[in-house]
């Protein structure tokens, strides 16, 4: 499909959304959220690692809430930092393991402090939580608990989700099951001290419930200066948004992080998945080795 049709197709999903509208309180002022979709890379499987698909998708989520305004950023940082002015909550949906484009210079870093000092809300999505270590101290407190290269988990295996605590987050979140890609095992702050876990998912037991601390994938965290970030660490695979659990979690933590008050029900976020096959970005496959010739 070309580009100029892709970008109707996608103008169409945006407007549909406004069919499923959550109505925000009366007088209630307007969020800003700002989505940073890291580098997607040109070559792999299609709907693999596709961050940018992703935040096409949580775009047409977000809008199904009244009163939300969505920015997008691509690869990974914006040219200008006055992106963020005035945002409430920031995504970030990329890859991790110090390829993160907020930690590649002091300066990116100190403007990531700086959002969380005003108390600006702050999102991590799949391998975004995998920090180097010598980030551990300072990520903790932007969201509570970090993926630690040697000292944490990661893989992909089934987990069935099926309860979840009474948190604004998981507010008209219904059970899903899926193989994903997992990042746990992580490192919480101490006494996980304003950690909410609100998701499990490990190999030995692969379903979600209280009390599993090397389990937790995803969590909300109440920064103790002020300001909330929620962290997500499935979605590995594009496919995954076709689950109405597993986007309501996602959607409702992100308006969470921005103080968007959640409903009984949770927030609106209908897509149907042809709009979401739509949506990937075209990649070339992963050349296979050549046998060896003798």
């Amino acid at each position: 499909m070309s580009s100029i049709r892709l970008s109707v197709a996608l103008a169409g999903v945006i407007l549909l959304g406004g069919a499923f509208v959550t109505h925000a309180k009366e007088g209630t002022s307007r969020r800003k959220i700002v989505l940073v979709a890291g580098e997607t890379a040109k070559v792999d499987k299609v709907g693999h690692h596709d961050y940018l698909a992703g935040c096409k998708c949580l775009e047409v989520l977000l809008r199904q809430t009244d009163g939300v305004d969505v920015v997008q950023v691509t690869d990974g940082w914006p040219d200008a930092d006055s992106v963020f002015d005035n945002a409430n909550a920031i995504v970030f949906y990329t890859d991790g393991g110090g390829k993160q484009a907020f930690l590649e210079s002091p300066d990116r870093i100190a403007k990531v402090q700086a959002l969380a000092d005003a108390g600006v809300g702050l999102v991590m999505i799949h391998q975004a939580v995998d920090f180097p270590e010598s980030f551990a101290e300072q990520g903790k407190k932007w969201i509570g608990g970090l993926y630690i290269n040697g000292q944490s988990g990661r893989g992909h295996w089934d987990s069935k989700h099926v309860e979840f605590p009474n948190h604004a987050i998981t507010r008209g979140v219904t059970p899903w099951q899926i193989n994903d890609g997992w990042l746990n095992g992580l490192r919480f702050v101490d006494g996980l001290q304003g950690v909410e876990p609100l998701v499990w998912s490990g190999k030995e037991y692969a379903g979600s419930r209280a009390g599993l601390d090397g389990d937790i994938v995803g969590w909300a965290f109440e920064r103790p200066a002020g300001g909330r970030s929620f962290s997500f660490t499935g979605l590995d695979a594009h496919s995954a948004w076709s689950l109405p659990g597993m986007r309501k979690l996602v959607v409702n933590g992100v308006l969470w992080s921005a103080g968007v008050e959640i409903s009984a029900d949770g927030a609106a976020c209908e897509i149907d998945d042809d709009w979401l096959e739509l949506m990937q970005t075209p990649r070339e496959p992963k050349k296979t080795a050549e046998p060896t010739r003798r």
